[in-house]
């Protein structure tokens, strides 16, 4: 028999919808306050509507999500980031940082796949937060979102303008130093980039034209880019010399096992993009197919032709003789072929192009989302009539994106975007774990007992997201049968304790263990046998963590996108994110604070009182549940706590 629907209301992992705790005794206003504005921090979304039912236009297919999401990859990355990193970071070991980053991309991108199919609605990592974590969480994860965006789009126009400038001879940027002088500022480029601002406003102006326009230039610069990007590999491979990669050039990997890893951490960020097709999922004709699938095919695409461009780059001449600034074009040219550096440089303003044009698209689908909720400024939630586009935020954050781009250096641009991403990948990782194994509280609803389809009760938004469709299956969060006669005292507690805990424990061991290898020698400096101890507690705790939840069910959805080897693949997702973060530099994580804190005062300034969930929160505690019946029907009751508990049909 399941447990009553009242009890453990307030866990973390199954919080219903409370707006303040019940009268508390005289003489305890401050505790009372402080549990009613506890419960706002972690309140969840509530979708009431259809999730297919939406204020812009479903237009897209999985033809556009994908060429989305490879224009918003293969840009700047392939152009300039691969020269950079291969000689300053790896030597030719980029291949394997390449690749490194690839595969824990993908596994980032399974959790964006499923929450994408799951919850088509637009926001991406924001909104997966917000309806498995609660608000506080999402919101801190949407202001990250932002950053991400507005910094990818001025690096990438940074570098859209320096390889248009290098098919001039520099001819503009020696104009505008000569009239507007260098400046000597710490973090700001050495003079303003006029034309790479101007790039920005000029994307801003084609996104606002609506989803359709956006979607046909796309689709003509990346055929554009892949043609030039298979020209690369096949002239980089005929003109290859395997000698570079010898020990007379200093060997593959000249920087070691940590230079392999800190070019990781830098390669993030030519796979950033992918979360763009589930930031647009909203506006996808058939999201559950055609999300996961666009992922999928555009993260393999990217992935391939980093590997094989970073790989011809190398071998065409020494690791380093390479031009950081125009790495492809300056290879090309050194070997005799200067032609090919024009249709190179061609190539990347295109590629470059679809990236501005997939980020300036995906950024104002964030504000929009958190504005729709609330959470940010109700302006921004505005949807012009005609294009169906959120038009205040493409005008407002274009410009922002604009004056950013105009005074920030690139350097500082690219360390500052790893971060913000590599935590948005941790925080869906782990909302696939709350939802896989969250505990449906399930009962027999009184006042339905005797008569019609039998009905199952579910306390919270994530209950009823797993299982409207899902049908008849095992109970999620709860031990698997087999294993009950064995590992019984695990569900002795109260239902989901144990699988609440495993996850604590998963992420806190997940964080120890990167800490130690990653800081233990070259930070901390721990002697052998004290980074032996460490390293063998956090792994053997994080090992048990993600046993137990392994002994638990999870949630099946039939006709809905889930990603395999859960566990394991989110929890290596977390550890592998962690780790990549902590090899960025100490003055990232110091900026990173500082936007943390700005994002704080906005929420508790403005979001946390015009909240939409405040709307559902009538005075004193309500709960709010949904019946799903077998039949297919969903419906949403609430109950005060000092209401009496529903009597059948023939009651009073």
């Amino acid at each position: 028999m399941g447990r009553p629907w009242s009890q453990g209301a307030c866990s973390w992992l199954r919080a219903p919808l409370c707006a303040s705790l019940p009268t508390m005794a005289p003489g305890r206003p401050c505790a009372a306050g402080l549990a009613r504005f506890c419960q706002k921090l972690k309140r969840r979304k509530l979708l009431a509507d259809s999730s297919m039912a939406t204020s812009l236009q479903r237009c897209l297919s999985a033809l556009d999500l994908t060429l989305l999401g490879v224009g918003s990859m293969v840009g700047s990355g392939l152009y300039v980031l691969t020269g950079v990193v291969a000689k300053e970071v790896t030597g030719p070991a980029v291949t394997v940082s390449f690749v490194v980053a690839a595969v824990a991309s993908l596994m980032a991108a399974l959790c964006y796949a499923e929450f994408g199919a799951r919850v088509p609605r637009t926001g991406s990592a924001y909104l997966f937060t917000y309806v498995s974590m609660g608000e506080l969480w999402a919101f801190l994860i949407g202001w990250n979102l932002v950053l991400e965006y507005v910094i990818a789009s001025a690096a990438v126009a940074r570098a859209w303008s320096g390889y248009l400038d290098a098919m001039f001879d520099h001819r503009i940027q020696n104009f505008t130093e000569a009239h507007l002088g260098v400046w000597q500022v710490p973090f700001l480029a050495r003079s303003p980039d006029w034309l790479a601002a101007g790039i920005i406003l000029l994307a801003s102006a084609f996104v606002s034209c609506g989803a359709r326009v956006s979607s046909w230039l796309n689709h003509t610069l990346s055929a554009v880019s892949m043609i030039v990007i298979l020209f690369i590999v096949v002239l980089g491979f005929i003109l290859a010399r395997p000698s570079n990669w010898g020990e007379a050039e200093g060997g593959f990997a000249p920087f070691g096992f940590s230079g392999v890893m800190s070019g990781t951490a830098t390669c993030f960020y030519a796979f950033v993009g992918f979360d763009v097709i589930a930031a647009s999922s909203e506006e996808a004709r058939d999201p559950k197919r055609a999300v996961p699938l666009a992922i999928a095919l555009s993260l393999g695409l990217a992935a391939t032709a980093y590997i094989l461009v970073s790989a011809v780059l190398t071998l065409m001449i020494p690791w380093h003789s390479l031009n950081p600034n125009s790495a492809l074009a300056d290879a090309f040219y050194q070997r005799g072929y200067s032609w090919a550096g024009y249709l190179v440089a061609t190539g990347s303003i295109c590629a470059m192009t679809t990236v501005q044009l997939s980020g300036l698209f995906c950024l104002p689908r964030i504000i929009y989302a958190m504005a729709a909720d609330g959470l940010f400024f109700e302006m921004f939630a505005y949807v012009h009539p005609r294009t169906q586009v959120p038009l205040l935020g493409i005008l407002a954050f274009g410009a922002l994106t604009a004056v950013v781009t105009l005074l920030l250096d690139l350097d500082a641009l690219v360390q500052f975007l790893s971060i913000g991403t590599l935590l948005a990948y941790t925080f869906v990782a782990i909302s696939v774990l709350v939802l896989r194994f969250q505990t449906a509280s399930q009962s027999r609803s009184p006042s339905l007992a005797g008569s019609g389809p039998k009905a199952k009760e579910y306390s919270s938004f994530s209950d009823h997201l797993e299982l409207v469709g899902a049908g008849h299956g095992p109970e999620p969060g709860r031990l698997r049968p087999a294993l009950r006669p064995y590992l019984g005292f695990l569900d002795r507690g109260s239902p989901g304790a144990a699988v609440r805990g495993a996850v604590c424990g998963l992420v806190v061991s997940a964080i120890a263990l990167g800490c130690v290898l990653m800081l233990g020698h070259s930070v901390l400096r721990l002697p052998l046998w004290g980074f032996l101890l460490l390293l063998l507690c956090s792994s053997v705790t994080f090992l048990l963590s993600l046993l137990v939840l392994g002994a638990h069910q999870q949630q099946r959805l039939k006709d809905t996108f889930q990603m395999p080897l859960v566990p394991l693949i989110p929890a290596l997702s977390i550890v592998l994110n962690f780790c990549l973060m902590l090899k960025l530099s100490y003055l990232t994580w110091v900026r990173f604070t500082i936007w943390l804190l700005i994002g704080l005062l906005v929420y508790f300034g403005y979001g946390i009182w015009h909240s939409k969930e405040n709307w559902r929160e009538p005075p004193g505690l309500v709960t709010a549940r949904y019946v799903a019946f077998s039949d297919g029907r969903v419906e949403e009751t609430v109950r005060d706590p000092g209401q009496a508990p529903a009597q059948g049909p023939g009651s009073p």
